[in-house]
């Protein structure tokens, strides 16, 4: 399904939450551990310590990634799982949705979103990735992709298309149904064949492929994909962490891919 319209605080939080929690097993074997840093003292002021209370005091457990000053007076721009929201200093008021500067006519929410997304992206080393790509590409996407997605599947069944017109695909995995569900067992078992771009095309032909467990990365693009703010697949961005879709033909790929650069 393509990208949904950002959904409100509570609704993000609690989707995400059962989202995760649903058909979760055991660890699966051979994964890798995620190195947990120690964690350091978290020194605020009085204003951020009134925004994190406030938002917690409402959605227990959530994830809180920054706080900042925003581009409107009395309030604090506040990161949550790739989504920007607006709360005030005291943490009475809570504002979502578009914050656009009129006589620049930029979208700041967005900006402030894909800068985000950006450092995220950036992080993940091409050794997790699957990437269709051409010879010399003249732009590079990365595709949160979900095996038994139909608009997933229509993109892959026009790669070569997107390949010809200068544009590398490279995938990370976010099986919608969540950790443990048959569509996660499905992007493992890509991750784990000898050839994981045939196993990929195989797959998005809707072809069953050898049930394998081997260490891989399906989990951690999973939860890579709910701190960027995925919220359907396959979920599109480009190198500096914009938004382009949900599915586009190769066409209007290039065009997005053309506007944004630009």
């Amino acid at each position: 399904m393509q990208i949904t319209k950002t959904m409100t605080l509570l609704a993000l939080f609690f989707s995400v939450q059962a989202c995760a929690q649903s058909k979760v097993p055991a660890p699966a074997a051979n994964q890798p551990a995620t190195k947990i840093a120690p964690s350091k003292p978290i020194i605020e002021s009085k204003d951020d310590a009134a925004v994190r209370a406030a938002l917690t005091k409402i959605a227990p457990g959530i994830t809180i990634r920054l706080i900042k000053a925003s581009p409107i007076a009395g309030f604090k721009e506040v990161v949550v799982d790739g989504k920007v929201l607006y709360v005030s200093s005291e943490g009475k008021y809570l504002l979502q949705g578009s914050l656009i500067d009129i006589a620049e006519r930029k979208n700041l929410t967005e900006a402030s979103e894909a800068v985000q997304r950006k450092a995220l992206l950036a992080a993940v080393p091409n050794s997790r990735k699957i990437s269709f790509a051409p010879p010399a590409p003249k732009y590079r996407v990365t595709v949160f992709t979900d095996i038994d997605c139909g608009f997933c599947r229509k993109m892959h069944l026009q790669m070569s298309e997107y390949n010809k017109l200068g544009i590398a695909v490279d995938y990370l995995f976010f099986p919608r149904a969540g950790i443990g569900s048959e569509s996660f067992q499905k992007a493992v078992n890509v991750w784990c064949a000898p050839n994981r771009n045939i196993a990929m095309t195989m797959a998005k032909n809707d072809r069953v492929l050898p049930k394998k467990n081997c260490t891989n990365y399906i989990t951690m693009d999973y939860k890579l994909g709910q701190q960027a703010g995925v919220e359907g697949t396959p979920a599109v961005y480009t190198a500096s962490g914009a938004v382009i879709g949900g599915y586009l033909s190769p066409e209007d790929m290039l065009k997005a891919l053309q506007t944004a650069n630009n």
